[in-house]
């Protein structure tokens, strides 16, 4: 009541001490800002006047109590500081701002009439850390799993993201409004996790207008079986009868593997093969050593395993052909020469039967008739008795027969 009865004072003492600022004046602007403040910090009001004639300046609380007017503060709350007073500009601060000072701001300019501009305190609350919470702490490979982030007591309501490492992933929000007018948001987070996420971290990020960069975040376990894969220590090319052959099982899992089996496919590992932790020995190659070796490894999860064909080929050859890894199904021998030979063989064969169709087609269109002379003037012979006359005729000049070839 104190603190009214100051500004209706301060109200009246203007009319009776500055009578003739109570004239019209059209050119004359009023101007102010809306101020966004997080509680605890500082809110400046700024009433300004554009092309001010000595008119008077004054702010109002969202009371309608006058806070300033001119340089004078009749309100009794020390919060409130002048930070500048000239002739087009009333400039107050408030320190320690809380949710009860949230409201609407006058700027009043004394004119006929008089103006008025309103200034909009809104009090930002930021939420609390945000908390993390995973339904499972340890997580296998395949299996869907559930998170939730919650950033409580905040205004206005926060904004919750979600990311696994660097990719950003839906999460279905609910916004709760508290008995203090305060707002609690929970975010969920359904997703499918396989081995490449154990160590991942997933991370929820607030945003909210009062902070910045607020997050929280929880690293992911994920079990998985093992995975499988020989190396050959030795040797580097091919192997060959009389040499000697080292394999490496390399198993990964989580958990880890404790130990890794080698065998062999349809058939025994050889006796005196030698089997040291992870490693597989052979010495002495010989043909009778051919087949697929396998690594099997496994853990809690389930068991993998991974193929090497050995193909052991004769001893130094004078040609020797490329190296090549021995791995699942590429250890057969080469079948290239007699491919290429069976080629050759079968572009000659089509050569010679192109060759014969052609030539019979030749001859074909080249064939003639043949004639003699033995048989001359039977075609002229009044009777058969005539036509062997003449013939017989024909016989006697055999020396001089000819032949023709048309």
């Amino acid at each position: 009541m104190a603190n009214a009865g100051s500004g209706s004072l301060a109200t009246l003492l203007f009319f009776f001490l500055f009578p003739a600022a109570l004239h019209k004046v059209v050119s004359q602007n009023l101007v102010t800002d809306n101020v966004s403040v997080v509680e605890g910090d500082t809110a400046i009001i700024s009433c300004r006047v554009k092309n001010n004639d000595d008119s008077v300046i004054q702010l109002l609380n969202p009371n309608r109590q006058t806070i300033y007017f001119r340089d004078m503060r009749p309100l009794k709350d020390s919060r409130f500081q002048l930070v500048n007073f000239s002739d087009n500009e009333l400039r107050v601060s408030l320190s320690n701002v809380s949710l009860s000072d949230e409201g609407r701001y006058v700027c009043q300019l004394y004119t006929d009439p008089p103006q008025e501009a309103y200034a909009d305190i809104t009090v930002l609350i930021p939420p609390g850390n945000p908390i993390i919470e995973a339904r499972d702490e340890v997580l296998s490979e395949g299996n869907e799993t559930e998170m939730t982030c919650s950033a409580m007591s905040s205004k206005p309501a926060a904004a919750i993201r979600w990311m696994k490492g660097d990719k950003e992933l839906p999460g279905k929000p609910k916004v709760e409004l508290t008995y203090d007018k305060m707002y609690t948001v929970t975010s969920r987070l359904s997703f499918t996790v396989n081995k490449e996420d154990d160590g991942m971290p997933v991370i929820c990020i607030v945003d909210h207008p009062a902070v910045k960069d607020f997050r929280a975040q929880k690293y992911l376990e994920v079990q998985y079986k093992p995975e499988v894969k020989i190396v050959v220590a030795f040797p580097q090319g091919l192997t060959r009868e009389g040499e000697n052959l080292e394999l490496t099982c390399q198993a990964k899992g989580k958990p880890q593997p404790h130990r890794v089996k080698w065998l062999k496919v349809d058939d025994d590992v050889p006796s005196h093969a030698v089997v040291t932790g992870d490693d597989l020995f052979i010495e002495n190659l010989n043909k009778s050593y051919n087949g697929t070796y396998r690594c099997v490894a496994s853990n809690t999860l389930g068991e993998s395993f991974d193929d090497y064909i050995l193909y052991v080929y004769d001893t130094a050859p004078s040609t020797e052909p490329a190296a090549h890894d021995s791995r699942a199904g590429e250890g057969a021998p080469r079948t290239v020469d007699h491919a290429v030979i069976g080629g050759v063989v079968a572009v000659v064969v089509f050569a010679m039967l192109c060759l014969l169709i052609v030539l019979g087609r030749y001859f074909a269109r080249h064939k003639g008739t043949y004639f003699t002379h033995e048989a001359k003037g039977a075609d002229d012979a009044a009777d058969a008795d005539t036509a062997i006359i003449n013939a017989e005729g024909g016989h006697t000049n055999s020396d001089e027969k000819k032949e023709y070839y048309i």
